[in-house]
Order: structure tokens, then C-alpha cells, then sequence
């Protein structure tokens, strides 16, 4: 496709990021890529390795002069951020995010953007439980869609030409209402991240089982849930606080159906279990299906256990 923009100002600096400096690298999609992360750590890091052209020092040396702007921080950091660099975003530019609740985003976000800057919310469903400047591969998005929440006015050009550049790191574009994307990543993802940590939890807590067997015995199903529930706890914080009353909704049937489901074991119910499980078995198909996983035993997990979204 070759050069979408001149320059690329990724501001934080961790899996997503990173994955999108490789991607951008790899095709020759922008001019320059420029980087900055809050942490000394992080940003000594990225310098180390060369995972973008330049680091900077500041949210707003990245962001000035850049023609896209990617917020990759915290949900509950975006606010602050955009208020930091909206002094120095140039007319034409484009200011997206990565954040997996675009509701608040929006609400925190756009407030702070200038007039003549575009912008246009953003979410890569793509990502591994590993985190930080090293964790970052190109392929990271090949065949994962990337919802865009475009806000009411968004310019369609700055729209289709980030989406121009999405398409070229390997992902598949669909538009969405904000309030939809929460609702639809309150069942797919929050909530399922919420039960795995529970589940987790639950483990810990269960002192007639000891951490040795837990590790020991650990089945498909529990390591399962320890892959999940060793994302980022930052980020997860923020996404419960700031898509609480999707998930909430979310949990709150999903409570339902377990009381459903206790009460058919207690009864010795084997038809409505095996129904129950016959047609959920039918989603999994369905995801195998649709290419966005694999039908081997392990996922395809043991070949690229840092690889797996």
C-alpha cells in the first residue's frame, strides 16, 4: 500500500503499540514513527531495542507535527493525556486510541480536541497476556478485527485513510456505535476476563487445595483462565470502572444462567445440560469458523504462546 502518514506519534508504548510500530515498519506505512511512554523504564527500553525511529521525552513533543496521533495508555489516562497534547496537534491531524471501552473514551477525550484535528476512536481486537515495549510482533493483527467508533461529525477521509492503514497492519475494519462496542466487548471480553479472575481467585482462596496441586493438576480449563487473568491488571481496572454498566448488565445475566445451571446438576438434569452445552458448543465452532482461532487441542498455543489473541 506504501506511506498512509508522514509521521506517527504513538503515545504509550506497550504490546499494542509496539505491535503497530512493527506493522507500520514492515509494510512502509509511515514516514517516521515517533514514541513516548510516562515510564523512564519504557521509554529507555524502546530506545534500546529501536522499536520506533525517535523517543521522546514528553506527550507533546510526540504528539507536535505528528499527522496520527495513537493514545495506547490506560482508558482512565486517556483524559489527561489528550488535554496535555491538545496545544500542539496540527490542523489535519488525526487523534486515535486503542482502548478497549470507547464510551468514556469519547467522553473523556473529545472534549480536548481542537477544531480542524479529527477525531477517531479505535479498537484493535488483538492482544496476548504479555505487555511492555518487548511484547510487541508484527503480525500481531493479521486477520483480527479493529472496530472504529467514529464520533458524530467525524471527516469521512480521516476515517477511510485510518482505516487504509488498519487494513494494511493485516486487520479487518467495521464500524460501530460507541455504546454497541461496550456492550458487544462487555460479553466477548470484560466479562470473561472478570469470571477468569474470579475463577483465579477462587483457587487461591480454596485452602483444602494447595497452590502446588493447583499448579501441578492445572487442566486445560484452569490454565486457561491463568492465561487470561494475567493481562494487565491497569488496564483492566480501568475497563471495569469505565464500561461498569455494560458489565454489570452483563454479569448480572450471566449470574442468571449460572443459578439456571446449578439448579439442572442439583436436580440431576443430564437433558438440559447436555441441550445447554450442545448449542454453546456451537459458538466455538462458529469462532473456529469465522478464522479467528484454531480447532487444534492447544489452540496453536504451544508453536507461539506469545503470539496468541
Amino acid at each position: 500500500m506504501g506511506r498512509v502518514y508522514d509521521r506517527v506519534a504513538l503515545i504509550g508504548l506497550g504490546l499494542i503499540a509496539g505491535s503497530m510500530s512493527l506493522a507500520m515498519r514492515e509494510g512502509g506505512l509511515a514516514g517516521e514513527i515517533v514514541g513516548y511512554a510516562r515510564s523512564p523504564e519504557t521509554r529507555a527500553t524502546a530506545r534500546e531495542i529501536g522499536l520506533v525511529d525517535r523517543v521522546v521525552e514528553t506527550a507533546a513533543e510526540a504528539a507536535e507535527g505528528a499527522d496520527l496521533i495513537v493514545l495506547a495508555v490506560p482508558v482512565g489516562a486517556m483524559g489527561a493525556v489528550a488535554a496535555e497534547i491538545a496545544p500542539f496537534l496540527k490542523p489535519g491531524a488525526t487523534v486515535t486510541d486503542v482502548g478497549s471501552v470507547k464510551r468514556a473514551v469519547v467522553e473523556a477525550v473529545a472534549p480536548h480536541i481542537p477544531a480542524g484535528v479529527h477525531f477517531v476512536p479505535g479498537h484493535p481486537l488483538a492482544g496476548t497476556e504479555h505487555s511492555g515495549p518487548r511484547s510487541g510482533f508484527a503480525s500481531l493483527f493479521r486477520n483480527r478485527w479493529w472496530l472504529l467508533t467514529p464520533v458524530e461529525g467525524s471527516d469521512p477521509e480521516a476515517v477511510a485513510r485510518l482505516a487504509g492503514l488498519v487494513r494494511a497492519m493485516g486487520a479487518n475494519v467495521e464500524e460501530m456505535d460507541a455504546a454497541h462496542h461496550d456492550l458487544v466487548l462487555a460479553v466477548t471480553s470484560h466479562t470473561p476476563h472478570l469470571i477468569a479472575y474470579t475463577m483465579v481467585g477462587v483457587a487461591d482462596h480454596l485452602k483444602r487445595v494447595t497452590e502446588s496441586e493447583i499448579i501441578k493438576y492445572s487442566a486445560a480449563g484452569f490454565r486457561d483462565f491463568t492465561r487470561i487473568a494475567a493481562s494487565d491488571p491497569t488496564m483492566w481496572r480501568d475497563v471495569f470502572l469505565q464500561n461498569k454498566d455494560a458489565v454489570l448488565d452483563i454479569l448480572g445475566r450471566f449470574t442468571e444462567e449460572l443459578f439456571v445451571l446449578q439448579r439442572a446438576i442439583r436436580m440431576g438434569d443430564g437433558a438440559h445440560l447436555h441441550d445447554y452445552f450442545t448449542r454453546t458448543r456451537a459458538i466455538r465452532r462458529g469462532i473456529i469458523e469465522a478464522g479467528q482461532d484454531t480447532a487444534a487441542p492447544d489452540f496453536g498455543r504451544s508453536q507461539t504462546p506469545a503470539k496468541d489473541a
